[in-house]
Order: structure tokens, then C-alpha cells, then sequence
């Protein structure tokens, strides 16, 4: 039954819902709304809903914002290095505080956590907003506030993953991890579009100042959630980002999960090349780029509105090997072909399998691991998020400068084709995972 009875008071603590069976008219409905992406944990759970909305919003609002840094640090510099800066005041406090905000989340109310968070990314969206209107600017107070942003997120952003068991059953889990991965595509392809036309239109003080009153649905949605301090919590005083790590090692079927996606990322993301292709293989320009930069996205945010199939799979470790075998023959059958729209139609089709295999590795990190670890998981998951493509970056970019653009993608989606038989064969039990039964 959907809670949306929660006093605007201070709520009691959350534990988990409870788990019943899908009902019958759900199991009974239709195909085509079936396919469709399951909107239960949305209609059931109202503090899940809140939270949706809150971060769909904010989503959009701090993708707008990064177009507005860019386009500012560009306005004041004009140089392309300059712009490309703003990334690295954004990726190393992400890795650095990602990992620290994990063991936090494991120590602390996980509320409060996000509660200072979203305040602290609405404080920064306002400080460039008043820069912005003052006057020309400075680009050190932009990379400064683009660190910060880092920092707030960083040390948020695993506490409200790990929040997602307390507020939705675990047969929903699957239809939650794809609707979040819907939320986060719609920030990646509305929040760019609508920060230039707003740019274009107002300047970039008013893409600040959207993405500032954006933070009021996240922090209304965190206000109205009950307590969650971590269970099991005996020993979250001495959570350690070690611990964290220790659990990874010793869990070979989490393990699996993520070096399946470290494969992906770091052989299969020719993102790096994309400026190179878009004139090797079409004779293109930047608007080339950006329908290849945009394409994945698109992919990734189809696949997620399509996703109503993802709760009725339970062998979740024969999904993810699977999703990334088909990003990586996706992504070498792109560098074989060199025909625009079949080449937009493969980054779409690659983006698409990449979301079906980030459902199914959320899922079991959070059905399979223990409450009282799920923020450091959470962290060390965002590291890898963040730190795998920048390897892939690094790899795709190697491999092209000692042969060609087009050798490097083939040969990474096939290494990454081949990384997954080679965890098929050396975890045959990763196979067999069940999500009936999750072992970690």
C-alpha cells in the first residue's frame, strides 16, 4: 500500500518493507505494458517517489549547471584546455570523498547524509548564480565550486543508493534501479538541452538559479524520510574504507560484478576517440561529436523506459556477462562500420546494454550485501564508475596513437567480449546466481 501518511514531523526509523509476491493483475497485464518500465515502486512507496522526483530534477538542474561552468570558464579563457580543467577539479575529489562518503554512510543516519548533501550542492548552485550576475567571474572561483560540487556529491551519493532497500521491496528492486537509471538519462539528455537554450536565452546565471530551486525536491524528499541508520550497526563505529574492501575480496559474486564492469568501461568506452572518428570515419565536425557523445545516453534512457521485463529475470549473473558481452560486440562492430547512423544506431544499441547490466549489478550489490556495508560498497562502486572510464579514456586513446582509431575500438569491445568469457570461465558460479536466493 503506497505510505504516504508520514507526518511532517520527524519520522521514526525505517527498517525494510516487506517483500510479498507481485500481484496477480500485475503478472496478468498486458504485454505491451509489461515491456514498458515498472512504475510500481513509484505507485507503492511514497517516500521512494519523493526521493525519484527530487533527484529526476536535481539531475537536470546539475547537468545544466556543468554546461553553464563550461560555457563560462570558456567565455573568460577561451581555451579548450581551460574547459577541459573543470573535469579534473570534478574527478579527483569524486574518487577521493567517494570512498570516504561511502564509510560515512555506514556510520551515520543516511538521511541526515543526504539531507546535508542536496544543501550543500543547493548552496554552491546559488554562489554561481551570484557570481554569475556580479560580474565577468573568476575561473578559480568556478573550479573551486566545481570541486565543492564533487565533495557534496561525493560524500552523499552513496548513502542515497544505499537508501533504495529501506524504501522499496526487494522483488521491486530491479524496477527501482532501472527507474533511477531513467532519472539519471533524462538529466544527461534534458539537462543539456535545456541549459543551452536557457544559456543562450538569459545567460548562465539562469541555468544557477534553476538548478538551486531544482535542490528543494531533493531536500523536501530527504526531510520527509524516516530515520536510516544502518542496520546491524553494532560495528559501524568502526566502519573503514579497508572493510569495504575486504567484503569485495571475499564475495566472489559481487567481486565478478564489478570487474564486469571495469571490462566494459575500461576496453569498451571509445569516448575519448569520439572527436577523431567523428572526422576518420564520416568527415564530420563538432556536431558529430555530439551526436556521438549523446548517443549512448539516448540508448541507455531507451533501455530503461523499456525495462518492465528486468524484475521477472532472477539469474541476474547470466544478465550482466551477457549486457556486457553486447556492449562489447556493439562497440567493435562500430568500429567496423563506418556509416553514420548505423554507427549512432550501435552506441545507441551499446548505451541500452549498459543500463540493462547497471539494473542487474545495483540489484545484487544491494539485495546481496549487508545493510551495514552498503554505503562503503556504494562508494567504492562510485569509484569505479567514475575512475574506470577515465582508464578507458587513457586505454582507447594508447592503443590509437600506436595503430589507429578504428584498431582501437575493434580491439576493445572484442577484449571486452573477451574479458566476460574469461569471468564466465574462471566464476562458472556467478552463473547460476539467483536472485531468489543472493548469495554475495
Amino acid at each position: 500500500m503506497p505510505n504516504d501518511h508520514h507526518s511532517p514531523t520527524r519520522p521514526s526509523a525505517a527498517s525494510p518493507p516487506a517483500d510479498p509476491a507481485p500481484s496477480a493483475p500485475e503478472a496478468a497485464a498486458p504485454w505491451y505494458r509489461r515491456a514498458f518500465a515498472d512504475l510500481s515502486p513509484l505507485r507503492d512507496h511514497a517516500d521512494y517517489r519523493r526521493v525519484w522526483v527530487g533527484q529526476a530534477v536535481s539531475s537536470i538542474g546539475q547537468q545544466m549547471t556543468a554546461v553553464a561552468v563550461s560555457v563560462q570558464v570558456y567565455d573568460l579563457t577561451r581555451s579548450a584546455f581551460a574547459t577541459g580543467v573543470v573535469g579534473l577539479f570534478s574527478f579527483v575529489p569524486l574518487i577521493a570523498f567517494g570512498l570516504y562518503g561511502g564509510v560515512i554512510a555506514d556510520r551515520v543516519d543516511r538521511r541526515k547524509l543526504g539531507l546535508i548533501g542536496a544543501a550543500g550542492l543547493a548552496v554552491v548552485s546559488a554562489v554561481l548564480a551570484v557570481q554569475a550576475i556580479a560580474g565577468p567571474g573568476q575561473v578559480a572561483v568556478l573550479y573551486a565550486a566545481v570541486a565543492a560540487q564533487a565533495c557534496f556529491f561525493a560524500l552523499s551519493s552513496p548513502a542515497r543508493s544505499a537508501m533504495i532497500p529501506r524504501l522499496v521491496p526487494s522483488h521491486q528492486l530491479p524496477a527501482a534501479n532501472a527507474l533511477n537509471t531513467v532519472s539519471m538519462n533524462l538529466g544527461m539528455t534534458v539537462g543539456p538541452m535545456l541549459g543551452g537554450l536557457l544559456i543562450g536565452a538569459y545567460g548562465a546565471q539562469s541555468a544557477f538559479l534553476v538548478d538551486t530551486v531544482a535542490f528543494t525536491g531533493t531536500l523536501y524528499a530527504m526531510w520527509r524520510l524516516p530515520a536510516m541508520r544502518p542496520l546491524g550497526g553494532e560495528g559501524k563505529a568502526r566502519a573503514s574504507v579497508l572493510d569495504g574492501l575486504r567484503f569485495l575480496r571475499e564475495q566472489p559474486n559481487l567481486r565478478t560484478s564489478f570487474l564486469a564492469d571495469l571490462a566494459a568501461m575500461i576496453f569498451g568506452l571509445p569516448r575519448s576517440l569520439f572527436p577523431a572518428i567523428a572526422v576518420t570515419f564520416y568527415g564530420g565536425d563538432a556536431r558529430t561529436v555530439g551526436l556521438l557523445v549523446s548517443a549512448p545516453a539516448v540508448g541507455a534512457l531507451i533501455g530503461a523506459l523499456f525495462s518492465g521485463w528486468v524484475s521477472r529475470i532472477h539469474r541476474q549473473g547470466v544478465a550482466v556477462l551477457a549486457a556486457v558481452a553486447a556492449w562489447g560486440l556493439a562497440i567493435a562492430t562500430f568500429g567496423l562500420l563506418h556509416n553514420l547512423w548505423l554507427g549512432l544506431l550501435l552506441l545507441a544499441l551499446a548505451g541500452c546494454a549498459d543500463t540493462v547490466s547497471m539494473i542487474f549489478r545495483s540489484t545484487m550489490m544491494q539485495v546481496a550485501a549487508p545493510d551495514e556495508m552498503r554505503g562503503r560498497l556504494q562508494g567504492i562502486f562510485m569509484v569505479v564508475v567514475v575512475g574506470g572510464p577515465r582508464l578507458g579514456d587513457f586505454e582507447s586513446g594508447a592503443v590509437a596513437a600506436l595503430t589507429s582509431p578504428a584498431t582501437s575500438v575493434i580491439t576493445g569491445g572484442l577484449a571486452c567480449v573477451a574479458a566476460v568469457l574469461l569471468l564466465a570461465a574462471r566464476r562458472p558460479a556467478f552463473l547460476t546466481y539467483d536472485a531468489r536466493h543472493p548469495t554475495p
